[in-house]
């Protein structure tokens, strides 16, 4: 073997050394980024999405008919999420119809749900878009099978390569061809992805312990290689600077799938281009950790926020309002409450369903209960204004009466009865309230209308009843004197003959007129008692001059009559135990009962003393 076949040897095995070490460990640090990648796309695709709201099912309906007639990827993340959104607008829609029905008086039990010409028009459109994506799967599939089947193809054309190694030099540039038509074929079964890979080194290596290329071809090689990878540096570390930080992960994937099928570079060269792109990668990687990172703890705030809001909307539910005041008033809390839960982002994935449907639990035990207390209120007052008709058509039944008196306790009977009514609409309570108060008025204004000349009668009896007052005061000042009997006897009959007087006047002139008549009566009963016991003491010598037994006859008589009197007093003061004095007219009564006992009682005195005279005279 001559020098220059010992020098190709040479750089044979070293370049065999290079494509067998660090492009092995180049690749094996390539798959754990795309492996990192495929874990964490799923959420940036879901994050990407969440940045577009929706507001109506139009939008949403529109955006979803783009997708199934145009010519766009179909990225299943946006049209789940898509999808989502409808449904919560069209639950929600539904729910405000619910509400409106059962708040204007519906039955929740009779509520039907109407068919949606929205709903239909987005199923249609799901329709087309599952189809087409089951014809782009099954073409994927077809492609995948296709690449698969090439990278077989030139597997075995490399491993054929192997089994002529004197071809080896002359097959290089179709080696490299081989290569490059690789590196052009992408998608494949990912089952089959890792053993491909390694056939695919596997017999690459093998060329390469095969290929006697002169120094030069070889140094070509490392440095077009070099220029590549230089490049991918430089596109990896301007990644590092870029603002969206998730196309900045995406594309650095595709940096790495490039770096990886870029051949080798110089031994001395290797270590350093490949820390250089590390290092740009590296800071990429960090960055995305880090965003997904302030993503699940801005995730994990919305959760405690939207938490601390079911809380809030399952304590106002559990509450129980008093009146339809404090329904309006706690309503107004959950659409507050509502309306503070629309600007709060997605939980964690695996809570924001679960939290989601917590939350609308509580508002919908709230707005039932709500139409539930409505509709007992509706009955209620339905209730309410039969019974104020009622009072009214018995008013009504009154108005033209003129039994004064006897219609006017019913009326304000009625009244009473009408504040015992529970409550009704405004609207109706005002203009019952008018109709029965208008009803009411009219009789009281023809009963005062006819009492007028009533009133002017009593003042009259009034000022003759005080008259009357006057008089017997002045003979209660002249003292006991001849004939003042027969002038209190006379004005008692003047003022009892007098009629009606004003009631508010009515006890105070008895009261006056009583107090005179007790005192005269007082001063008559002890002088009329003293001149009829002087006069039966002046007889008995006469009533002794009977006979033997006429003293004692008459005294049997008054002992008679003095039982009499007794059981007399004794019934009158029984009655008066039975007596109420709680009304103006008991108290009268009650008055006039006990100034007949004191009467009575000074009769007994009367007797008494007319048998200790009897019993006088029979000891003399």
């Amino acid at each position: 073997m001559d020098s220059q076949e010992k020098a190709l040897d040479m750089g044979t095995q070293q370049e065999q050394k290079q494509v067998t070490e660090t492009p092995k460990a180049e690749v094996e640090n390539a798959v754990e980024q795309t492996e990192a990648a495929a874990e964490e796309q799923q959420q940036a695709e879901a994050e990407a999405t969440e940045r577009k709201v929706y507001n109506s099912k139009k939008e949403v309906l529109d955006r979803i008919r783009e997708i199934a007639h145009g010519d766009e990827a179909l990225r299943k993340d946006e049209i789940d999420y898509l999808k989502t959104t409808f449904y919560k607008l069209h639950i929600a829609e539904r729910d405000a119809q619910f509400k409106a029905f059962t708040e204007g008086g519906g039955d929740p039990a009779s509520f039907q749900i109407m068919p949606d010409p929205d709903e239909e028009a987005f199923k249609a459109e799901m329709v087309i878009i599952k189809e087409k994506r089951a014809k782009i799967f099954k073409e994927q599939e077809a492609e995948k099978a296709e690449n698969l089947k090439k990278k077989l193809d030139i597997i075995e054309k490399i491993k054929a390569m192997i089994t002529s190694p004197e071809e080896a030099n002359k097959s290089y540039q179709e080696f490299k061809a081989l290569q490059q038509e690789w590196k052009e074929i992408r998608n494949i079964p990912a089952e089959k992805s890792n053993e491909l890979w390694r056939n695919y080194q596997l017999y690459v290596e093998q060329f390469y312990d095969l290929l006697k290329l002169n120094s030069e071809a070889r140094e070509y090689d490392f440095k077009k290689n070099l220029e590549l990878k230089t490049r991918l540096c430089e596109a990896a570390e301007r990644l590092t600077t870029e603002n969206d930080v998730i196309s900045a992960f995406h594309q650095l994937q595709k940096l790495h799938q490039e770096y990886r099928e870029t051949g080798p570079v110089s031994q001395e060269l290797r270590e350093e281009i490949w820390t250089r792109f590390k290092a740009a990668s590296t800071i990429i990687n960090k960055r995305h950790q880090q965003y997904y990172e302030s993503m699940r703890a801005r995730e994990e705030d919305n959760l405690q926020r939207k938490t601390a809001l079911c809380e809030k909307v399952e304590a106002i539910a559990e509450a129980e309002p008093k009146s339809s005041n404090d329904w309006e008033k706690r309503t107004k809390e959950i659409i507050d409450i509502q309306a503070e839960w629309k600007t709060i982002g997605f939980a964690p994935q695996k809570m924001n369903v679960k939290i989601f449907e917590r939350f609308r639990a509580a508002c919908d035990s709230f707005f039932l209960r709500k139409a539930e207390y409505f509709k007992k209120l509706k009955e209620s007052y339905k209730e309410n204004i039969e019974k104020k008709k009622s009072l009214i058509e018995r008013a009504r039944a009154l108005q033209d009466s003129t039994e004064w008196k006897s219609t006017s306790d019913k009326l304000i009977q009625l009244q009473k009865e009408w504040k015992t009514v529970g409550a009704v609409p405004k609207k109706q309570s005002d203009q019952l309230w008018e109709e029965f108060i208008g009803i009411c008025n009219k009789f009281f204004e023809a009963r005062n209308t006819a009492g007028a000349g009533q009133r002017n009668e009593e003042h009259q009896n009034l000022e003759k009843k005080r008259s009357v007052i006057d008089q017997l005061k002045a003979v209660a000042e002249e003292g006991e004197s001849e004939g003042m009997q027969e002038k209190v006897q006379k004005l008692v009959e003047e003022y009892q003959a007098v009629g009606h007087v004003p009631f508010k006047e009515k006890d105070k002139l008895y009261e006056e007129y009583h107090a005179v008549l007790d005192k005269l009566y007082a001063e008559l009963n002890i002088s009329v008692a003293r001149r009829r016991l002087n006069r039966f003491k002046d007889n008995l010598k006469q009533v002794a001059g009977r006979g033997e037994n006429a003293l004692d006859n008459e005294r049997a008589r008054l002992m008679r009559q003095y039982e009499a009197i007794k059981q007399e007093v004794q019934t009158y003061e029984n009655n008066l135990g039975f007596l109420n004095a709680s009304s103006k007219k008991g108290n009268s009564l009650i008055d006039e009962m006990n100034r007949k006992v004191q009467k009575l009682k000074d009769d007994m005195n009367l007797v008494r003393e007319k048998i200790k005279a009897i019993d006088a005279e029979n000891r003399e």
